[in-house]
């Protein structure tokens, strides 16, 4: 089991599993740095999360479902998301997902993706149901069980004010908003997997929570392959203009 691979896990999975979403009890567990061994065991119980990511090990040959590459996969983006085949995660979600009501998945086709942005935007009924009724809980939803990413403008060892664009919905369709400041937090209960923040830094936020640290690049994927799924379900009105590097076309 690769420790790195564990500790980028739980940078992402904190969030959902401390609000009750996914995962099992005791969040703060996540959290634990020298606690790996006991990260990968909690790893197993995220229904969701560690479908995707035992898919993607399998598809890479790899044989450790938190090797880093694949766990960055899932969260980020990668290469490996073009080695896997939507048919064969579509049927693999047929059989684990079969009690999920209200997605878009099952008619995914070619366009389903072994990353979050799937699982927020064709998994969850939130999509449909903000198309449908324009419903301000969807959108709300949306915009923060998604990973998105912000710009760190002020941080202490537990806050931080970051600069981010939030979904707007003009009753057609998903946009970026005006850039806002908003208060996320980096630590809880005194514990994070964070080494500081400093103004200026990029950051992946989910929910109230900074996750990472993020390269330029990272943020573009994350960016790109959100906004490639937004348009695969007729939620925007113009498709993606820029494909990161390290990810194919096809």
């Amino acid at each position: 089991m690769s420790a790195e691979g564990a500790l980028l896990f739980a940078r992402y999975a904190y969030p959902p599993n401390e609000l009750g979403y996914c995962g099992p009890a005791d969040a703060a567990a996540l959290l634990r740095r020298g606690a790996t061994a006991d990260i990968e065991r909690r790893a197993r119980q995220f229904e969701g999360a560690w479908c995707y990511l035992q898919f993607l090990a399998e598809t890479a040959g790899l044989a450790d479902p938190l090797d880093v590459r694949v766990v960055e996969a899932y969260w980020i983006g990668n290469e490996l998301l073009d080695r896997a085949d939507p048919a064969a995660l579509v049927e693999r979600m047929t059989d684990r997902f079969r009690g999920q009501l209200g997605g878009t998945w099952r008619d995914a086709g070619r366009r389903a993706l072994a990353h979050h942005s799937f699982q927020v935007f064709e998994v969850y009924p939130w999509a449909p149901m903000l198309r449908s009724s324009g419903h301000p809980t969807a959108l709300s939803v949306l915009d923060q069980c998604r990973v998105r990413t912000g710009v760190v403008v002020a941080a202490d060892r537990d806050l931080a004010t970051v600069r981010s664009r939030p979904l707007c919905w003009d009753g057609a369709g998903l946009a970026d908003g005006a850039w806002r400041e908003e208060t996320v937090r980096c630590s809880a209960g005194g514990l994070t997997l964070l080494d500081g923040l400093s103004a200026g830094d990029r950051v992946a936020l989910h929910w109230d929570w900074v996750c990472d640290v993020i390269t330029d690049e990272q943020a573009r994927r994350i960016e790109f392959l959100e906004e490639r799924r937004r348009t695969d379900v007729g939620l925007t009105s113009c498709g993606p203009s820029y494909w990161p590097r390290k990810l194919n076309r096809t």
